[in-house]
């Protein structure tokens, strides 16, 4: 069976709900609009998931140019014109991980909003265009030179249909794919069979496998009720954990830019 997309998905504000689309650009540090907002606290660190589950609750949209974001349960709401993003003066730095990246504060009323729902006082920010958060600068796994957005540390992530449905199989409960927050799903071929991909098209666009992702414990938050348990790292420590890392799904970087599609075909080179 042949390989093809099967669904497109970006986030945003990094960790903040996904957004599921026809069609996207893939731009140099990641689709379009994907992680170039993201939570920091008073001394600029990165907020996510793992220490805020009930970020999983705030949910986005994007009409007409402007991100709505909302709030599953509470129904609170606020919208940022993404138009405006790079119009921002205020700078401050911000780290992720072992990355220290210059980063635009977007209002004082999307602090408030966010500090009330996550009742610590935090800020939103945004990447602009001319900041450049190098990929892999070890060059251990990317050798030539790559960047990327607020995401964890690659520009994309892909998980194959059938290696969530082998996982589901083996599960006493199936869970739905955004559990994992990939950018892209894909059907046909066999479970796990992005594992030893290396560079291949969507569409025109060319791809690189880099390296299988290593699953944290968002995996096990209910993205609607923003509730945890020990599903699905239990199950998948079983037969997808060499050494101490759990792997699902494959993290890539683009050699190229342009539009993809739902529906595009996949062909390995």
């Amino acid at each position: 069976m042949s390989l093809q997309l099967s669904e497109i998905f970006i986030y945003p504000i990094k960790s903040l709900g996904g957004i599921s689309l026809n069609n996207a650009v893939v731009e140099q540090r990641g689709l379009q609009y994907d992680r170039r907002m993201m939570l920091v606290d008073e001394t600029g660190m990165f907020l996510t998931q793992r220490d805020f589950p009930q970020m999983a609750l705030l949910k986005t949209e994007i009409i007409n140019d402007e991100l709505f974001i909302h709030h599953s349960v509470n129904k609170q709401s606020i919208s940022i014109p993404l138009r405006e993003l790079n119009q921002y003066s205020r700078k401050i730095k911000v780290t992720i991980w072992d990355d220290e990246c210059s980063a635009l504060i977007v209002s004082d009323e999307a602090n408030e909003f966010f500090s009330d729902i996550l009742n610590t006082n935090c800020s939103l920010v945004y990447m602009p265009d001319e900041e450049k958060r190098i990929v892999d600068p070890a060059k251990k796994y990317v050798t030539d030179e790559h960047i990327v957005s607020f995401a964890d540390s690659y520009p994309f992530l892909i998980i194959g249909q059938s290696s969530l449905d082998e996982l589901n199989r083996k599960m006493p409960k199936s869970l739905p794919i955004n559990r994992f927050r990939p950018n892209f799903l894909f059907v046909g071929g066999k479970p796990f069979e992005e594992d030893s991909w290396k560079d291949f098209l969507i569409g025109e666009i060319k791809f690189k496998a880099v390296k299988p992702c290593e699953r944290c414990i968002i995996t096990t938050t209910n993205q609607d009720t923003a509730e945890r348990n020990e599903e699905p790292l239990k199950t998948l420590s079983t037969f997808r954990r060499p050494g101490n890392k759990v792997l699902f799904g494959m993290n890539l970087v683009a050699c190229g830019i342009g539009k993809i599609r739902v529906g595009d075909q996949i062909n390995l080179i």
